[in-house]
């Protein structure tokens, strides 16, 4: 069964024998792939009204566990942001009353960003409608290749660690 990725590639390939288009079919794929997966996600977390940023914040606040709280540069680490950027989310969180500040126990000059109660309620339902969306763009592969196929990916992203 052919696909897009198959003609451009075609094409690439008379316009370019010299280059081996291997790459370009994997990579092309997984591009196709992330637009899709994107538009998913983004659905998902409107039906539930977040924002993808906003989802990446609330989830890696709910994915530390009880007491769901973690320290501003520890927020950064997990969502890949710059400081001034996780502080406006953080300020437009907490405007929500999806997250609240509190002192750092630790450290009287630091703070502790907390997921509030009507954030965990949002990101446990537009994680759920997410899990779900991502279902359904695998539906039509076999567990056996689903499996497969995270382990290839997961080879792909070893660089990256």
């Amino acid at each position: 069964m052919r696909d897009e990725v198959d003609d451009l590639v075609e094409a690439w390939a008379r316009e370019r024998p010299d280059l081996d288009l291997g790459p370009v079919e994997v990579f092309s794929r997984i591009s196709r792939l992330s637009k899709h997966l994107d538009l998913a996600r983004r659905r998902a977390f409107a039906e539930h009204g977040i924002e993808t940023w906003e989802f990446d914040v609330l989830a890696a606040l709910r994915r530390a566990g009880e007491p769901y709280e973690l320290s501003p540069g520890r927020l950064l680490r997990e969502t890949l942001v710059t400081s001034g950027t996780m502080t406006n989310r953080v300020d437009r969180l907490v405007a929500r009353g999806l997250v609240e500040r509190l002192p750092d126990p630790h450290d009287r000059r630091g703070v502790l960003v907390r997921l509030a109660a009507e954030g965990r309620t949002a990101v446990d339902n537009a994680f759920a409608a997410l899990v779900d969306a991502e279902a359904a763009l695998l539906a039509e592969l076999p567990a056996p290749e689903r499996d497969a196929l995270a382990g290839l990916l997961r080879e792909l992203m070893r660089p990256f660690r």
